[in-house]
């Protein structure tokens, strides 16, 4: 299996070949081959800023020559006029390096300012606020650690690394307790140590997840009140975490009952990029 750096590697290849191309025939044609030059980027919206450090990496990858000073760094709270970097080098590499670098730092910033905004309305709780798969295809890694760079957890990064039954696995499987069994089974057989996580969709469920013992218990679809309920049912027994439809209105009223994550889509599937632009300077 390719690491993170491998697998970002990989989309920094399938930018450049989609955005460059055979040549970026505007800078070639413009812009002679010895001319140096310098940009920075300016924040343009408040925000959590994120990739900074996958930018480095942008231009690494491009033109090892690129000299890249960095005044604010990932996690940090940011505003208009904000000056993140600067970059110093051959002219026509900047200006061939700025959107994909752009794309990918509007959009880790965008995910990182969405789960602070989210993890910030569960002040004062245990409860963290978890991403999860509905993320950009190819993204998903720069995604899920603009979450973390936001104060928020990841959870399973994908299909790999942990268990989760859900409820077309349990209602093939034959149940809830046919379907831990059976995961359990599988672990031993194959030497692997995943957590085991179950969602479940009602009391009866949650006993008889609490009678094959889990690592954890997803509610899906439970109401605040119903969330309290369920926490005092499990008594501790296993991690809680609460999914589906948890919006920045009802979240509070979700950690308030007791759980230990929250998981929110919203993080990765609908946020909007944070405004920033790559200009050149003195």
């Amino acid at each position: 299996m390719k690491s993170t750096d491998e697998l970002i590697d990989d989309l920094l290849t399938l930018a450049f070949a989609e955005d460059v191309g055979d040549g970026d025939h505007t800078t070639l044609s413009t812009i002679p081959a010895d001319a140096m030059g310098k940009q920075h980027l300016l924040v343009k919206q408040p925000g959590i800023l994120a990739g900074v450090e996958i930018a480095r990496m942008v231009f690494k990858k491009f033109d090892p020559s690129l000299k890249m000073t960095v005044f604010i760094g990932d996690g940090s709270r940011v505003k208009p006029g904000d000056i993140a970097f600067e970059v110093e080098g051959p002219v026509r590499s900047l200006l061939q390096t700025e959107r994909v670098m752009l794309n990918i730092m509007q959009r880790m910033s965008g995910v990182a300012t969405m789960t602070d905004v989210y993890q910030s309305r569960l002040e004062g709780l245990k409860a963290k606020v978890l991403d999860t798969r509905k993320t950009t295809p190819g993204m998903r890694m720069l995604e899920k650690m603009a979450v973390k760079i936001g104060g928020g957890m990841n959870h399973r990064i994908g299909l790999f690394d942990m268990i989760l039954i859900k409820d077309n696995h349990v209602d093939f499987a034959g149940g809830i307790p046919q379907a831990i069994r059976a995961a359990k089974a599988y672990c031993s057989e194959k030497g692997k140590d995943l957590k085991i996580e179950v969602e479940v969709r009602n009391t009866d469920e949650i006993r008889q997840a609490l009678a094959e013992g889990v690592d954890r218990i997803m509610l899906d679809n439970f109401t605040p009140e119903a969330t309290a309920e369920a926490v005092k049912l499990i008594n501790g027994a296993t991690e809680v975490e609460s999914s589906g439809g948890i919006t920045l209105d009802t979240i509070r009223a979700y950690g308030e009952a007791g759980v230990d994550f929250i998981s929110v889509g919203a993080l990765t599937h609908s946020v909007k990029g944070l405004d920033m632009s790559f200009k050149a300077c003195k």
